[in-house]
Formats: structure tokens, C-alpha cells, sequence
């Protein structure tokens, strides 16, 4: 069975937003081109086989689910200065926008079902309206 993690961008404005900042991260950690993108959470994930047998990690920006990554693998490391293990989630470089789904705000991680995970947007779909205007549609409960 696939299994989905959510996380919260926080200080994420948008899909673009968070595409330079996820840039300036690798650049800033030396990653090399073809490196998955690192992901930093306290806690590791105990259902790891179900999430790396086609699971991805959905983003939520400003309230609203707005996009995916893919999984790759997770990483247990240990920070000596402050003293306690902390999970390094792998996720694929790109980033696939989904149709906007409110989400209440959450501390961590949790778990996702797939069958509650919105779908993807197809290239260049943004339905009848803009993004940006079904998102906040959404969040108010109105669509």
C-alpha cells in the first residue's frame, strides 16, 4: 500500500517562492545536480516501506495544498551541538503542482492516504480561474 507525508512550507508565498528557496538550500548545502533535495524533521517516519513504494511529500503553502515532491529515501542523523536525532527526508528535485486542497495548519509531518491527496494539475491547467483565486476559493470553504 503507497502511503503520503504532508508538510507545512512555512514562509513559502508560493510554488515559485518555494522553488528559489529550495534552490539557494542546495546551493548552500553543496549539493551536486543530481542530488535528491533534503528535507530536515525531528521525528523519522516509522511506515517508510509503504511511503518509499510511490509516495510523495504534499506541500502546504499559505493553507491550501499546492504541490508535491516525489520520495526518494530518508537519512537518521545525529546533531552533536544540539544533542538529538533529527530525519532527513529525500524528495526529487521536482515540484508538481496539485489541485488546491484546504489543510489546517499542523506541527511535523503526518501521515497522508492517498485517497485523501489531491490530484495533480495537468500541464497549464488552473481550471476555470487562477491558481491563486481557486486556492483562497478553497480555503474559504466555497469550491
Amino acid at each position: 500500500m503507497v502511503l503520503h507525508l504532508i508538510k507545512l512550507a512555512v514562509g513559502v508565498d508560493d510554488l515559485a517562492h518555494m522553488k528559489k528557496l529550495q534552490a539557494a538550500r542546495r546551493k548552500q548545502r553543496r549539493q551536486g545536480p543530481r542530488s535528491p533535495h533534503w528535507v530536515y524533521t525531528r521525528h523519522m517516519p516509522r511506515r517508510t516501506e509503504e511511503l518509499l513504494a510511490g509516495g510523495s511529500l504534499y506541500w502546504v503553502v499559505r493553507g491550501v495544498i499546492r504541490c508535491r515532491q516525489e520520495l526518494v529515501g530518508f537519512d537518521e542523523d545525529f546533531d552533536k551541538e544540539e544533542a538529538h536525532k533529527y530525519c532527513r527526508i529525500k524528495v526529487r528535485r521536482a515540484l508538481i503542482p496539485t489541485a488546491p486542497q484546504a489543510c489546517k495548519a499542523f506541527q511535523g509531518w503526518r501521515y497522508l492516504d492517498p485517497d485523501r491527496a489531491p490530484p495533480d494539475l495537468a500541464e497549464g491547467d488552473t481550471g476555470d480561474m487562477p491558481i491563486e483565486m481557486a486556492a483562497e476559493l478553497k480555503r474559504l470553504g466555497l469550491l
